[in-house]
């Protein structure tokens, strides 16, 4: 394997010559660039990441904890961040911590022994131990997904969730549903109760009151969906009308709600609308397809990597929050009752 050294002899240039070359350090002439240029070609040179990232002091690697990636919506976002890493020159390490608190410490550990240049966050789970952990021991730039972060010195690139909550409440109303109930993501997530506020904020526009035992939390599954579906309809009083719409929290979870519906022998939209949030790719391919709320996934993470990387470059600019705009999209598991 060929050396510096060997780059060097072959340009008939001194090893801090060719250096300079590679990194951009100093002005060297056009012919001696040139020759090494050609020096490294021939000899199919490829200089050492250790010994670049001792004398720069950056190793151009970002870590990223995540939650899970078994949910669609992290697999896109983080697609999006992959992207912007490969096209600005950096390494991605994905570590996927089940949102479980040692495993998290875990990884943060082997991030801090890849000696990474910056650290992007997107748990599930609002747990108020991971955030105490990383602000004790997170000594790099940091950027923190889809939700708050509290007490930590972060930028933060989200969406609107109370918003997106209030719009698709809002659809259900302008195709005539009056009776709404909600199957929310969990409390302590804060998008969760995020969306569910605009969930309220939109029934209460209309003059509708949120019914008792409409509000059903689940755990962002499909498992949990299809559970808390039931436990809804379980609930109802002896010849009380189940809801004619139903706004879901999150898209796996709305696939769980029309499988227990139609277990149920309930059509869609015929008998009850749903309306997911988050549009991932399978959404189009339910049956019926879902009509949800569009999270920009591959943008947020394009944006969420792209902001990171400005971080480390220029560590002294202000922390920023930078909100996304989800937009609705119809499909075919809504129906008009006017």
């Amino acid at each position: 394997m060929a050396t510096i050294k060997d780059v060097a002899k072959q340009a008939g240039v001194s090893i801090s010559t060719v250096s300079h070359v590679l990194n951009g350090t100093r002005f060297v002439s056009e012919d001696k660039a040139l020759r090494v240029r050609e020096a490294v070609k021939a000899l199919n040179y490829k200089p050492s990441a250790v010994a670049r990232s001792l004398k720069t002091n950056k190793t151009y690697t970002i870590g990223m904890l995540t939650g899970s990636n078994a949910n669609p919506f992290f697999a896109e976002v983080i697609h999006g961040v992959e992207a912007t890493c490969y096209e600005r020159g950096y390494h991605l390490v994905l570590c996927n911590s089940d949102d479980n608190l040692d495993k998290q410490a875990s990884y943060l550990q082997t991030l801090e022994e890849k000696r990474i240049d910056g650290l992007l966050v997107m748990s599930a789970h609002s747990d108020q131990g991971f955030f105490e952990m990383l602000r004790d021991r997170c000594q790099w730039p940091l950027v923190v997904l889809d939700c708050q972060a509290p007490g930590l010195e972060a930028d933060v690139i989200m969406e609107d969730p109370e918003q997106g909550g209030y719009e698709a409440t809002r659809h259900l109303l302008d195709h005539g549903h009056r009776s709404i109930a909600c199957i929310s993501g969990p409390a302590e997530l804060s998008p969760s109760s995020q969306r569910l506020a605009g969930y309220h904020r939109a029934l209460e526009e209309s003059g509708i009151p949120a019914e008792n035992g409409w509000i059903v939390e689940g755990r962002l599954t499909a498992e949990s969906g299809f559970e808390a579906a039931n436990r809804l309809l379980d609930g109802l009083e002896v010849g009380q009308q189940p809801p004619s719409a139903l706004f879901v929290g999150n898209d796996l979870m709305a696939m769980g709600v029309i499988c227990a519906l139609q277990t149920r022998g309930y059509r869609i939209p015929d008998d009850i609308s749903v309306i997911g949030y988050d549009d991932i790719e399978l959404a189009s391919y339910t049956s019926p397809p879902l009509t949800t709320i569009h999270q920009p996934k591959a943008e947020l993470g394009r944006l969420a990597a792209d902001t990171l990387i400005k971080r480390i470059e220029n560590p002294g600019r202000s922390h920023e929050i930078k909100t996304l705009r989800s937009t609705l999209v119809e499909r075919q598991s809504v129906k008009t009752t006017m």
